[in-house]
């Protein structure tokens, strides 16, 4: 029911259905029809307009599309979330806000995406800096476990995904550990494999946690736009900073660097919008459908247990619940399934094998991952994975 929306991706190019079965949408999402007039959109708004151009942007577009993020999320103060292209950005510019002079103590996972990981690394060589990495496995007992050592240590920062990137479990009561956090810790949720995948509640952490999400995965609207939620009464002075953080002062600029109570505090610099125009249009498109992040779940929920139902038929020497890492879809679980195939030369060998079927997948070294999304058919039973 919801295919129409992407039929210009489902569409063979001599109109026809394609065979081609796309289960890397956690890694790149189809983009509804939409958002080819929303980009052409933007194309004649910024050549035409020319600098002119930012007024809209920024007091229409940009407002509409942080409220639009707010009822999503449950956040009472849409103007408290900061764009930028990505979110290494923003958490970056969030660690620089910390006194370099002074010892910084970092609480994370050993689970963390590619470059927040790095970015830790490099940091790490630096003698102020100490990271603490609690390990995700066993995942029953992660929450405890992190939560004794965020009381235990002295730590300026936390930070933890809510899905797990490459197994896609929920870090269980991620929300919960956020809210009674101690008042001396920062603390940040990468949500991004959570945001319009999974329903997600932060109005009880709005003032605690800071969460990072974008547009590339499950809205389908592309990379170039990533958001962060900042608490109420954050007075944190980055010293990564851009000349955005201070549009409300560009008249009057003062001798000393200060900062506005709202997502300005946490700006960049120039970028290109194209991706908010096309990310409004996904928005009002579901709007006016009815398409809700709790609809879109359920829609996968029931993809991935017809997944495991064809897989369990199939006696695959790969794909079968041995090697899928979790599978536990009542106790929460993102819109992926991740298999360990042993070896990262499996692992190739499987995704080229799928490929050769017209099956889309993604990789990470040994690891298989294969998603779900809503322009899977509601009667797609995955036969063409195990055939």
């Amino acid at each position: 029911m919801y295919q129409k929306y992407y039929s210009r991706f489902l569409q063979a190019p001599s109109g026809a259905p394609s065979s081609m079965l796309h289960m890397a949408c956690h890694s790149h999402h189809y983009w509804p029809d939409v958002t080819l007039d929303a980009v052409q959109q933007y194309w004649r708004d910024a050549a035409l307009l020319a600098d002119d151009k930012w007024g809209p942007i920024f007091e229409q577009k940009i407002p509409a599309w942080q409220a639009a993020v707010a009822r999503t999320l449950n956040l009472p103060d849409p103007d408290r979330i900061a764009l930028a292209p990505n979110t290494h950005e923003l958490v970056y510019r969030l660690i620089s806000a910390f006194d370099p002079g002074r010892p910084l103590r970092i609480l994370t996972t050993d689970g963390e995406f590619y470059s927040f990981a790095r970015q830790l690394q490099r940091l790490e060589e630096l003698d102020t800096i100490e990271v603490t990495r609690i390990a995700r496995e066993p995942y029953a007992t992660l929450a405890e476990r992190f939560e004794r050592e965020l009381h235990r240590g002295d730590y300026q920062l936390a930070y933890a995904s809510q899905v797990f990137f490459d197994s896609g479990v929920v870090f269980p009561h991620l929300l919960e550990i956020a809210g009674g956090k101690p008042e001396r810790t920062e603390f940040v949720i990468d949500g991004y494999h959570a945001f319009f995948a999974r329903p997600v509640d932060l109005g009880p952490v709005a003032d605690k946690a800071f969460f990072t999400a974008g547009s590339y995965k499950y809205l389908g609207a592309g990379e170039g736009l990533c958001f962060m939620s900042t608490p109420e009464g954050c007075k944190l002075r980055p010293l990564n900073t851009g000349w955005f953080a201070e549009l409300a002062e560009l008249e009057n600029r003062a001798d000393r660097v200060s900062f506005a109570d709202n997502w300005l505090r946490f700006a960049g610099a120039t970028m290109d919008y194209s991706t908010l125009y096309k990310g409004l249009a996904i928005f009002e498109l579901f709007e006016q459908q009815g398409i809700t992040v709790e609809k879109i779940h359920s829609h996968v929920l029931a993809a991935q247990r017809r997944f495991l139902d064809t897989m369990d038929a199939a006696g695959h020497p790969l794909l079968n619940r041995d090697n899928l890492i979790h599978h536990d879809l009542d106790r929460g679980h993102g819109h992926f399934f991740t298999f360990d195939c042993g070896t990262a030369e499996k692992s190739e060998m499987l995704q080229k094998e799928l490929k050769s079927r017209a099956v889309l997948c993604d990789r990470r070294q040994r690891l298989l991952r294969l998603g779900f999304a809503i322009y899977h058919g509601a009667g797609e039973t995955y036969g063409q994975v195990f055939a």
